[in-house]
């Protein structure tokens, strides 16, 4: 799992990677994941991992003009809030993920919605609402049993305590 996590609204984007990814890989899910939707960043705050660090990922910031921070070894809190993120992720994912952990990207989006629809201790509101200037709206999930949709009205439930 990548996380990007905008340092002013606290906005998280959170994006499945499977198996090992590539710097190519990584330069492909930045342009599909954040700056096809964001624009580019002023800089980029990262640890120490081989993708970050390698030569091609190096030139693509220096030709797109993006100031690379790369955390100090051994002081992952030099980029604390992409970890305190990627914890809050893991706790949703711990609670709804099944036991073979073969769902885990259906519940990474609906995490994801969830924590930028929290409020943030540092801006005291929802980084969807510090983004959009308003909060998402949505109807409460309400299936019966005796309906054609009755049978997924577990997996609904799941969905809305998440939401919530």
């Amino acid at each position: 799992m990548l996380v990007v996590v905008d340092r002013f609204s606290k906005m998280a984007i959170s994006i499945p990677a499977y198996g090992t990814i590539t710097a190519l890989d990584l330069a492909q899910i930045f342009i599909s994941h954040v700056f096809s939707k964001h624009g580019l960043p002023v800089s980029i705050v990262s640890d120490r991992g081989s993708l970050f660090v390698s030569s091609f990922w190096t030139q693509l910031c220096q030709h797109l003009k993006i100031s690379r921070d790369l955390s100090t070894a051994f002081h992952p809190e030099t980029d604390g809030q992409s970890e305190r993120v990627n914890q809050i992720l893991e706790q949703y994912l711990r609670m709804y993920v099944s036991y073979h952990q073969d769902d885990c990207h259906i519940w990474l989006s609906l995490s994801e919605f969830a924590y930028n629809n929290a409020e943030n201790s540092s801006t005291k509101q929802s980084p969807f609402f510090t983004i959009y200037g308003r909060n998402p709206s949505f109807d409460s999930i309400h299936v019966s049993q005796g309906s054609p949709a009755g049978e997924s009205s577990t997996e609904l439930q799941s969905v809305q305590q998440v939401v919530e």
